[in-house]
């Protein structure tokens, strides 16, 4: 029989420290294991396990699981215990509704007056991407494409519009882990080429059309996968 200590393998003991600090601690782990899908969606999370890998008492890891349960990351069940919340396919739509709004301007923005420095960043950015298509380097390739539109809002020095796209990311990641695939890697590199291709041109229309089109696939992906795994998804939309 498989040690279920070793299936959470993937949490590293943490550094204790002030209680404050711990359960922050405690949070970033959870949160990172719940994105990258350790903790698969509808799967229950084991305290005590957890308490263990980590090497913490049972009262931050509680505090924790509040408030990713805050953040609908997971499901607190009551006389049931804790899980890993199964994906809302409507949050998932408000989040990316978001995410349009905002990097779209951004990319049009990033047309008109993006600094030589952050597009040499993203032409950096796109070579390591490239790199990590190669070797087939899933999660360097995951880290990659979110710096890679961070470099954008960053390089425009729009600190407010970062914390909301932020904010509106932890469900998505979610999601783009699941999407996920080789085939998905080579579109996204083309995809983030295209968008370079027309900020680093001026053209803001283009740069805007780019980046819709970009958000765009990455639902029209989703609505074909979440017909196709439903026991991932809270709900699933109606066909017809």
């Amino acid at each position: 029989m498989t040690d279920k200590t070793e299936h959470y393998s993937f949490l590293e003991a943490i550094e204790r420290g002030p209680r404050g600090k711990t359960t922050a601690q405690v949070e970033r782990s959870l949160r990172a294991a719940i994105v990258a899908l350790h903790f698969a969606p509808g799967e229950f999370i084991d305290k005590g396990l957890v308490c263990t890998r980590l090497g913490v008492s049972r009262f931050p890891v509680s505090e924790a699981l509040a408030r990713l349960a805050a953040e609908g990351l997971v499901e607190i069940l009551p006389q049931r215990g804790t899980r890993a919340a199964r994906i809302r396919l409507a949050e998932i739509r408000e989040s990316m509704m978001i995410r349009r709004s905002l990097e779209t301007m951004v990319a049009e923005t990033a047309a008109q007056r993006l600094p030589s420095e952050a597009l040499a960043a993203l032409e950096r950015n796109l070579q390591a991407q490239e790199a990590a298509v190669r070797l087939d380097d899933r999660a360097a390739f995951h880290a990659l494409d979110l710096a890679f539109h961070a470099i954008l809002v960053d390089g425009l020095e729009l600190p407010r519009v970062a914390a909301v796209i932020e904010a509106s990311r932890a469900n998505i990641d979610r999601v783009r882990q699941l999407l996920s695939s080789p085939r998905r890697y080579v579109v996204t590199l083309a995809e983030h080429r295209h968008l370079l291709e027309a900020v680093e041109s001026g053209d803001a229309q283009a740069a805007r059309r780019s980046m819709e089109s970009h958000l765009e696939a990455v639902m029209q992906e989703l609505d074909h996968f979440s017909a196709a795994h439903p026991e991932v998804f809270a709900e699933v939309p109606a066909l017809g």
